[in-house]
């Protein structure tokens, strides 16, 4: 029944040419750009729909909350290895694959579109389209599902996703080392490219944190090697930082953006001291957080000297993504096209003008 309503909602919207938002539980409501419309809940499509342990694939409904998720799966020794954010606890499945974060695991088990199996879907114009499978080796081909993750619902209402899990770590081990932001980076590099089972990394506040993550010989040797200072608590600590309850987060008064770089790029604190930045980096440099009260364009134009793109991350933002060169733009109008013929769907979600 629930369902057919979505739809019946939907049509109306595309006949009538108004826009409608998508909402879950809203945890994500502060991300990308301000939208308008009638807001359309899709909080009760959920529930997990299958999951076979055997099989690593979990089926669930958009709406299902991430807590109940990993509750399932933690149950049976598995996990969803892109760690998920869910920020306020509320984040559901379908909140995370339409904004296509991942969390401090992600640069060694992969990013959300990496375990996207396949997905259900209500298009712009009412209709209930499926692609992708439901186990791991259908996966040949052009996979249109995963043009789903991170496009925030400007393509369709998500109301089904088939997910690849996996086995949890047999033994997880967090060492802390105090060093400087250059030091830090340098640091985590060399250590990426040796035989060690490293599955996060994050410094803050001269303080660099790593977390091993493997067979109990492996995390072992690897902590005889480097040394460190072992971390109490460190389930809670990559939590905070995977949701945002740290303080760095939680109470910044400044603008947050995300700087996506090459992870060898320099210290920004060092080489745009203009900048005045307060920074947390995560994937082994790949991943830059940023409190900055600087122009967007300053920010922007710093990032793309050093090879990567910022995006804001605070509310409030007209203009929360890096504009696209004409040729992804494009792209991205003929995909609204096809999907959403009518611009109803999240409109000005990721871009104003679609």
């Amino acid at each position: 029944m629930i369902y057919d309503t979505l739809i019946d909602r939907i049509r109306a919207a595309h006949d009538a040419r108004e826009p409608l938002v998508i909402r879950g539980h809203g945890s994500k409501d502060f991300y990308g750009n301000a939208t308008a419309g009638a807001v359309l809940d899709t909080a009760g499509l959920s529930g997990i729909v299958s999951y076979d342990p055997r099989e690593l694939v979990l089926v669930a409904r958009a709406g299902t909350a991430l807590a109940e998720i990993e509750a399932t799966l933690a149950e049976h020794g598995q996990m969803l290895a892109f760690e998920p954010p869910q920020f306020d606890v509320r984040g559901t499945l379908g909140g995370a694959v339409a904004a296509g974060l991942s969390g401090p695991r992600r640069v060694t088990a992969g990013a959300v579109r990496d375990f996207v199996l396949g997905v259900e879907l209500v298009d712009g114009t009412g209709q209930r389209l499926r692609f992708g499978g439901r186990v791991i080796k259908n996966v040949a081909g052009y996979d249109v599902s995963r043009l789903m993750v991170g496009a925030l619902g400007t393509l369709g209402v998500l109301t089904e996703i088939a997910l690849k899990v996996l086995p949890r770590p047999a033994e997880e081990l967090s060492l802390q080392f105090e060093c400087g932001e250059a030091d830090a980076i340098l640091k985590m590099n060399q250590w990426a490219g040796q035989p060690l089972p490293l599955s996060a990394t994050s410094w803050h506040a001269g303080l660099l944190t790593v977390r091993l993550s493997g067979a109990h010989a492996a995390v072992h040797a690897a902590h005889a090697r480097l040394g460190g200072e072992p971390l109490a608590h460190a389930d809670e600590f990559w939590a905070r930082l995977r949701d945002h309850r740290a303080a760095f987060f939680a109470t910044r008064h400044k603008p947050l953006w995300r700087i996506a770089l090459p992870s060898t790029a320099p210290a920004l604190m060092a080489c745009r001291p203009e900048l005045e930045v307060e920074e947390w980096i995560e994937w082994g440099g790949g991943l830059r957080w940023i409190a900055c009260g600087a122009p967007p364009e300053r920010v922007r134009n710093a990032a793309h000297q050093l090879g990567g793109h910022a995006t804001r991350f605070s509310p409030g933002s007209s203009e929360a993504f890096a504009p696209l060169s004409p040729a992804l733009a494009a792209i991205h109008r003929a995909l609204k096209q096809r999907f959403d013929p009518q611009g109803i769907l999240n409109r000005g979600r990721m871009y104003p003008d679609f």
